[in-house]
């Protein structure tokens, strides 16, 4: 990913970093998801379900000329070992850069964490942190619950 041209990040919520292909964030705006486009985001993952989605987003996103995927993630019971191979058969396709977001980005850090130990095998600790540098906040227990139990 080259984003030589573009030194600012995209203004919106909760906006975090955790890899070179990632921006994880809250919901974005209309000007956000802009930025984003401008920013070079080719796809954006859309955690949140419809009743939480602006009605717009998905149009908007299109019009961008950016990917729209939803995966609905309303809360821990959502958090599946299915759901989580749903977002790494994303991830994992190509490297295109990608924003996923919900409302404050603490599902996107706990889906993150449980990719990261479930599918990329690495260690809870490592899962764990790297949803942290994604989001994760509250439910950083019930990952951590939900991976200690499969």
């Amino acid at each position: 990913m080259s984003n030589d041209s573009k030194s600012e990040l995209p203004r919106i919520p909760f906006l975090f970093t955790p890899q070179a292909n990632l921006l994880a964030s809250g919901m974005p705006d209309e000007q956000g998801l802009k930025e984003a486009a401008e920013y070079g985001v080719k796809r954006v993952i859309n955690l949140c379900p419809s009743a939480e989605t602006p009605i717009t987003e998905p149009g908007t996103i299109a019009a961008l000329g950016m990917e729209y995927i939803n995966i609905p993630i309303a809360g821990p019971a959502d958090l599946s070992r299915a759901n989580t191979e749903k977002l790494a058969a994303v991830l994992d396709a190509d490297e295109e850069l990608t924003l996923i977001h919900c409302a404050s980005s603490n599902r996107v850090g706990a889906l993150i964490a449980l990719k990261t130990f479930w599918i990329d095998g690495k260690p809870l600790a490592d899962a764990i942190n790297l949803g942290r540098a994604s989001g994760l906040t509250r439910l950083e227990e019930a990952v951590k619950h939900i991976i200690q139990n499969s």
